[in-house]
Formats: C-alpha cells, sequence, structure tokens
C-alpha cells in the first residue's frame, strides 16, 4: 500500500507541476480573453437563464431546466472537496493556497463557458425524448475521433464513478471518528463503514434507478439548501471574528506569493496545492459538468454556458471560501499528516462556535457528499450510454456504481486523493485540447448570441447560423422555441 501511495504522488505532483498548471492557465486564459471576458461581461445573462422555467415534451413530460442541470454539476462540484479538501489544502500548502484556488475559478469560468457551450451545441436526443451530451460526444460529432471519445468516457467513469464516489464515501466515514472512543484501534471502522455503505448504496439506488428527473429533482431540492445553511454558518463566524480579517487576508496574500517558500518545493507550494485543490473543487475545464450542460433545454447554447460559469463561482468563491473562513478564524493550524481533512474542520468549528458545530460539520459532509454521488453518477451514466447504449450494459454499470459507493468507505485517504487527482489531471489534458480544437465554434456561437441580443431578440440557436449541420438545432426546432 505504501508503494502505492507513494508511486500515484510521484505521477501526481508530475502531472500537476509541469503539465496541468500550463494547460489549465493557459486554457482559461486563452478564453478570458478570446470572449473579452464573458464569465463577468454576461453574468447577468446566466442569472436570468437560471431563472426561466423547464418546459415539457410533446407528451407533458417535463424536460431539464436550466436551473436542474446547474443543481446537477453543482451538486457534483460540491462534494467534501469543499470542506476536507480545502482542509487539505491548507494544511498542505498554507493559507496561499486558497488565493490559487480563486484565481482558478475566475480563470477556469471561461473554460466552463466554452465547454458548456459545446456541450450544447453538440448535444443529442435519447429514444426517451432526454437530451444527453459531453465531451465524448463533441469529441465524435465535432472533431470526427470517436476513439478519443471513448478514451475521455473511460478516463471520466474511472473519475467519477469510482474514484470520487469511493472518496465521498470515505470521508463520509471518517467524519464520524468523532463520535467513537478508540475508533482507530477496535473493530468499529469496518462496522460503521459496513452499515454506512449498505445505506448509501440502497439510497443511491433509489435514486439513480430513478433517472435523469429523479436525479435531478433531488439535487434542485438538495444543493441550494445545504450550500445555502453552509456559507450561513460561515458568515456567522466571519462576522464575530470580522476584526480579524486585515490579519486573514493578509495571511492568504503573502502565502500565495511566498517564492521562497516556492524555491523548496515547488510540488508542494501554495500554487501548486491551490491549483490542484481548485480544479478538484471547481472542475472548470475538466470536462465534467459540460454531461450535465448538456441535458438541459434551453433555446441558446450559450445561456447554458453561462449558467455554468454561475456553478464554478458557486462552488469555489462561495463555498470554499466558507470553508477557509471557517478554518481561518478558529486559530487552530492545521498540519499536513497530523491534522488535515475533516479532523481539521471539526477541529476548526469546534473552536468558533462550540461541539454542536462539529455536528453541523458532520451533516454537512454527509449532504455534500450524497449530493456529489449522485451528480458523479449522472456524468458517468452519460458516457457509458456514448460508449454503448445498452440497458444490460447501464444496469451491470449501476451495479459496479453502488459496489463502489459501498467498498469507497474502507479506502485509503492517500491514496483515493492521488487516483482521483491523476485520473481527473488525465481528462483534463484530453478535453483541454478538444475545446481548443473547437475553439471557432465557441466564438461563432458566443458572437451569433450577442448579435441576436444587439438586434433586441431573444436569442434563439440554428444550426444554419454558425455553418453547422446533423445537430439537434435545426431549423424547424428553431421555429418551435420562437
Amino acid at each position: 500500500m505504501d508503494f502505492l501511495v507513494k508511486f500515484t504522488g510521484s505521477v501526481n505532483d508530475f502531472m500537476y507541476t509541469y503539465i496541468l498548471i500550463i494547460l489549465l492557465i493557459g486554457i482559461g486564459l486563452f478564453y478570458t480573453i478570446g470572449t473579452k471576458f464573458v464569465q463577468f461581461r454576461l453574468l447577468p445573462d446566466g442569472f436570468k437563464a437560471m431563472l426561466e422555467k423547464g418546459s415539457k415534451d410533446e407528451n407533458g413530460k417535463k424536460k431539464v431546466s436550466s436551473f436542474q442541470a446547474l443543481m446537477i454539476s453543482t451538486a457534483s462540484r460540491v462534494g467534501t472537496g469543499n470542506i476536507a479538501g480545502i482542509a487539505t489544502a491548507i494544511a498542505t500548502g498554507g493559507p496561499g493556497a486558497v488565493f490559487w484556488m480563486w484565481l482558478m475559478a475566475i480563470i477556469g469560468g471561461a473554460s466552463a463557458f466554452a465547454e458548456s457551450t459545446l456541450a450544447q451545441v453538440y448535444k443529442v436526443k435519447d429514444k426517451n425524448g432526454t437530451f444527453r451530451g459531453g465531451p465524448s460526444y463533441y469529441m465524435e460529432k465535432a472533431l470526427g475521433m470517436r476513439w478519443m471519445g471513448v478514451l475521455f468516457s473511460i478516463l471520466l467513469i474511472i473519475c467519477f464513478a469510482y474514484g470520487f464516489n469511493g472518496l465521498q464515501s470515505y470521508n463520509m466515514s471518517s467524519a464520524l471518528q468523532y463520535y467513537f472512543k478508540d475508533y482507530v484501534n477496535t473493530n468499529i471502522p469496518m462496522i460503521v463503514s459496513i452499515v454506512l455503505g449498505l445505506v448509501l448504496a440502497a439510497i443511491t439506488a433509489w435514486v439513480i434507478w430513478g433517472g435523469a428527473h429523479r436525479i435531478g429533482f433531488v439535487s434542485s431540492v438538495m444543493v441550494p439548501v445545504m450550500a445555502s445553511i453552509y456559507i450561513l454558518m460561515s458568515v456567522i463566524v466571519t462576522v464575530i471574528n470580522i476584526k480579524e480579517l486585515p490579519a486573514i487576508f493578509s495571511m492568504i496574500f503573502e502565502s500565495a506569493f511566498n517564492f521562497r517558500a516556492m524555491a523548496g518545493g515547488f510540488a508542494g507550494s501554495a500554487i501548486v496545492i491551490g491549483i490542484k485543490r481548485g480544479l478538484f473543487s471547481n472542475e472548470a475545464g475538466m470536462g465534467s459538468a459540460p454531461n450535465a450542460s448538456a441535458s438541459a433545454d434551453v433555446s441558446h447554447p450559450v445561456q447554458q454556458g453561462l449558467v455554468q460559469v454561475i456553478s464554478v463561482f458557486i462552488d469555489t468563491l462561495l463555498i470554499c471560501t466558507s470553508t477557509a473562513m471557517l478554518l481561518f478564524c478558529s486559530g487552530v493550524e492545521g498540519q499536513s499528516g497530523v491534522l488535515d481533512g475533516i479532523p481539521f474542520v471539526q477541529a476548526a468549528i469546534s473552536a468558533n462556535v462550540g461541539e454542536w458545530g462539529i455536528h453541523f460539520i458532520t451533516v454537512s459532509i454527509f449532504a455534500f457528499a450524497f449530493s456529489s454521488l449522485i451528480g458523479n453518477y449522472f456524468y458517468a451514466e452519460s458516457n457509458i450510454l456514448f460508449i454503448k447504449d445498452s440497458k444490460l450494459l447501464l444496469n451491470l454499470f449501476r451495479v459496479t456504481c453502488l459496489m463502489a459507493v459501498f467498498l469507497g468507505a474502507l479506502a485509503d485517504f492517500d491514496l483515493a486523493w492521488n487516483v482521483a487527482d491523476i485520473t481527473m489531471g488525465l481528462m483534463a489534458i484530453v478535453n483541454i485540447v478538444a475545446i481548443f480544437l473547437l475553439r471557432k465554434t465557441v466564438f461563432k456561437t458566443l458572437k451569433d448570441y450577442e448579435i441576436q441580443k444587439k438586434e433586441g431578440k431573444d436569442p434563439v440557436f440554428c444550426e444554419e447560423n454558425i455553418g453547422l449541420t446533423d445537430t439537434v438545432w435545426t431549423k424547424e426546432e428553431a421555429i418551435k422555441k420562437m
């Protein structure tokens, strides 16, 4: 086990230190400049699209709304990484890691816009009338590279259905350590893991066999409630400690640009840790959120692209910052391998508001992790169907997903993080190549949207507008949406 942890850790460090930092920042800046800061300039349009009510199909069945698609993607983004991941980042890379997470969200908003817009342009409609799509679909339909789409799908399935979901289960299990004396030195961990794994698998089965609409409904209810309560707690703690804010922000910026510390070990510096955890958290450019974006029924692809920018900002600028403030205001110092992850958060919240805060964090961990399980599954299912649209294969896949949820509670913390980071990094590399190659389609689609806005129209997309064929955005469909 130690060998696996060291090996995956080395691969992980190399990938993020020498490859992904350049690619992620590069593609984010490319689309930020190329779209003239679309993530800020047209953000009000994103809020408007988010609030529009979903439509119904010919049979009166509700389609996935823009808001529901947003909540599915946010459900996946807003997981235990927003709590345990941020605590680990601060304990390992120092307070400066928070700054680099903020920067990744701001720059990454443009990448999220591009990939989600492409997912909408090249989405498909299945036999049930439900839209699905994502990077695998635009790799095949736009680039003519099905092999690339299959590769991406396999990486995503490993990463989300097994890696990330196993990690969510583990974090839920570790959140219970506080409630048992001598937790590590007894058989309690195994018993707790078995019971928790069975319960989680049962609830997850009920949701995923209910289809996209049940997933969308659960996400659209759970995510806003849990996120709002968590942010409110952070605001209360921050207000109580408002005199400490100048010192906290000074600490963050000083640590972020501590070049002496970087020279001593760049792979473990605030910049690398911050970018790594920022990507893990907001997923911008990684190619995961487009799988949810494609399911929304909107009148123009740009609308959902803008909505996904909101999801990135919610995840990092709001929720991750909330965790950071809870930690910094506590006065408790984290230390990698000694006090990090969930125990660090529990110690911090206890110092802030007392022992009852620990129970609040435990509930938050469970809510965040479960919503993430559902969102992650949604992504993986879309990619299984891309590889082969088979009911038998889909049901077998669902069973293996439940097994991953059950067994995940027993996973090693370091190994789980490393495997999740590696597969996520490989996904990001493949997706970044694709969205760069399809840059003209992104720019043309955005231009079409803005031209219609200037003409005073409510933008409606038609494939002919940008010279495309063989998409769901036919002239007939465009007329229906007018």
